[in-house]
């Protein structure tokens, strides 16, 4: 029953991957044309709504009970840091060099999840997040010629990620998943909201039209990862969350028409490894 949950939540890991990789092609179709904050903000709101209709029809909790509060705001707070940071970098810095610093979290939620929540780190894991790191990469060719400042949001961009993603394993079986993303999509909103209005630009029907998809990807790929989080633990969860780089790589050839080197079908044959690694063990521990 365990490993059958587990694997539904590995299942998760990897739509919210390829969700979170389509909203990332609409990011950068619009960064140029539409301004960060309206991008938060858009990416937020559809996902409040969304999980506003959810909570009235099964009569959940809105935002949560009192006393997980501080750890509700936590994770919120240190979402949006991720999310503004890694859509700052984004769009000032090289995307191989970006990706490369941002997928640093699995490493982190690792150690975050040993401290935090006292999972245990098995002997395949360290060893198949190396792989991985490798296979991305290979894939992501990085050159960190960029400026080093957004090379710096990209870093902080894991650590908050990190942060945040530890949260959702703590509050499984103490806040229901919808509670958490209705909290996080409402603070990012009312904290987005003042710069949004004060630098408005107004989209076209077309970037319209984007934003509100992106908004589409960005909710349900929420979903998928903090019940993710929820049917596994997060430090063996978090490695499938480099097939994105995979759905990236995918999806920048078929949309952007992006080239794909050997480097990084080689990258992705890694990657794919490395996967399989943690899956065998997630179905048959060894020790």
């Amino acid at each position: 029953m365990k490993s059958t949950i587990k694997q539904k939540g590995i299942l998760l890991m990897l739509l919210s991957a390829l969700l979170f990789s389509a909203m990332q092609v609409i990011i950068n179709i619009t960064g140029e044309r539409v301004p960060l904050m309206e991008q938060v903000f858009f990416r937020n709101i559809v996902s409040l709504v969304l999980c506003f209709v959810i909570i009235k029809r099964h009569g959940l909790s809105m935002f949560g009970e009192r006393k997980y509060q501080p750890w509700l705001f936590m994770r919120s707070g240190f979402g949006l840091l991720g999310l503004v940071s890694l859509f700052y970098a984004a769009s000032r810095a090289a995307q191989a060099d970006v990706t490369i610093l941002s997928k640093l979290s699995p490493f982190l939620i690792t150690l975050f999840a040993f401290w935090f929540l006292k999972e245990r780190i098995a002997r395949i894991q360290i060893p198949s997040l190396i792989i991985a790191f490798g296979g991305a990469f290979l894939v992501a060719n990085p050159s960190f010629h960029s400026n080093p400042f957004p090379l710096f949001l990209a870093f902080l961009c894991a650590i908050f990620s990190s942060v945040s993603y530890t949260l959702l394993a703590y509050f499984k079986d103490k806040v229901d998943g919808i509670t958490v993303i209705m909290h996080f999509s409402t603070f990012c909103t009312v904290v987005s909201l003042p710069f949004f209005a004060m630098n408005m630009q107004l989209p076209s029907m077309s970037d319209f039209l984007l934003l509100l998809l992106m908004g589409i990807f960005g909710g349900f790929g929420q979903i998928a990862l903090t019940y993710a989080y929820r049917m596994a633990p997060a430090a063996e969860v978090s490695i499938y969350n480099y097939a994105g780089i995979l759905f990236s790589m995918f999806l920048g050839y078929i949309i952007l028409g992006e080239t794909v080197p050997i480097t990084s079908l080689m990258g992705g044959g890694l990657v794919v490894l490395a996967s399989l690694l943690a899956y065998r063990y997630s179905r048959h521990p060894v020790e």
